[in-house]
């Protein structure tokens, strides 16, 4: 071996990361914190890709070579051309391969300690799938609990600020759960990316301490959540948080009020509930947007479609339920949540 190498379990002896994968296999997902360096770009990499399958090896080789020298080139006059001679390196590719060696060899050669990564991202991978199958059963959750509108994500916010361990599953997730939670110029996260943001922040959190986190289904938007955390999640003590109808309907009107500006964007997704409500139902929802008669509508689709389908998941996934505490809130007010966040036990 011509230089040295690294596994996933010495990742943070290292200085920094430098993942020298394409940009599209970056935004999908990385190492938490690595820098982007690509070898290829996206174009490249597919015409190299090309070359191997329709020509040669060798001539894909080639002409990868001098791709590759090129890049590393730009990025030593660019990002990488203020680095210490102490900077001590770690680089991945794919699997540990030639893209990661080119660049190892050649920081090697300039004098900085640099190794890859064994195994590369999918090294990494593996690791992040068998420590997800494990890790949520060293935590005691708390599950925060109630129907749709109830303030549970920004209760969540005012107990992080109040000094209690939070885990925002939402907030990782880009998403609010529900058929009309898709965020406004948010893209989510593909599942590998959502995997490694949901694993950074467990392991931010102390086994010590209770973790307060809310009650999600198994899918928030596009992305799903590891059977293992579900398990916990299921198995865990709840907190019931109970709000006046009127106050979660005020609540909603200003959490999604991107809608409002927008009727016919809600009425695109409440289309999405045809098949769970006869045709006449989801018309008139839709006049009820179209007329900007949205209070109307937000209770209409709260107490008919939300609520009783909230309530029908809960007892059937969360057994503690029954027997929970309740924290009822007659207003979701900044400094309410704020009250009742300060008034838990840590």
């Amino acid at each position: 071996m011509l230089f040295k190498t690294a596994n996933v379990a010495q990742i943070a002896r290292f200085d920094e990361v430098i993942d020298v994968r394409s940009p599209a296999e970056y935004a999908e997902d990385h190492i938490p914190g690595a820098l982007s360096c690509p070898v290829f770009s996206d174009d490249e990499r597919a015409r190299v890709g090309t070359l191997y399958k329709q020509v040669s090896p060798f001539e894909a080789r080639k002409v990868g070579a001098a791709i590759v020298a090129r890049n590393i080139a730009h990025h030593l006059d660019t990002v990488l051309h203020d680095r210490p001679k102490n900077w001590k390196p770690l680089i991945y590719c794919w699997r540990g391969g030639q893209r990661s060696g080119a660049m190892v060899t050649i920081l090697s050669q300039i004098g900085w300690s640099a190794h890859q990564l064994e195994g590369g991202y999918k090294a990494y991978r593996r690791d992040v799938l068998d420590t997800l199958a494990e890790l949520p059963a060293r935590y005691a959750f708390r599950v925060i609990c109630g129907p749709t509108g109830s303030g549970k994500s920004r209760f969540l916010d005012a107990l992080a600020a109040s000094g209690h361990q939070v885990l925002d599953l939402e907030g990782l997730a880009r998403h609010r759960g529900s058929v009309l939670g898709k965020l406004p110029g948010e893209a989510q996260p593909a599942q590998k990316g959502f995997d490694s943001l949901l694993l950074a922040a467990l392991k931010t959190l102390d086994p010590a301490r209770p973790v307060y986190i809310e009650s999600e289904s198994k899918k928030i938007g596009c992305v799903s959540l590891p059977d293992s955390l579900y398990a916990a999640m299921h198995s865990a003590d709840c907190l019931l948080v109970d709000v006046p109808l009127t106050e979660r309907v005020r609540f909603l009107l200003e959490d999604y009020d991107f809608y409002l500006a927008d009727p016919e964007r809600l009425v695109k997704q409440l289309g999405f509930l045809k098949g769970l409500h006869p045709n006449e139902v989801l018309n008139g929802w839709a006049e009820l947007a179209r007329a900007g008669r949205f209070a109307e509508l937000v209770e209409e689709l709260l107490t008919r479609h939300y609520d009783p389908l909230y309530w029908r998941s809960m007892t059937r996934h969360y057994p503690s339920l029954a027997g929970a505490p309740t924290l009822r809130l007659e207003s979701l007010a900044a400094a309410a949540l704020a009250e009742a966040a300060g008034a838990l036990d840590a």
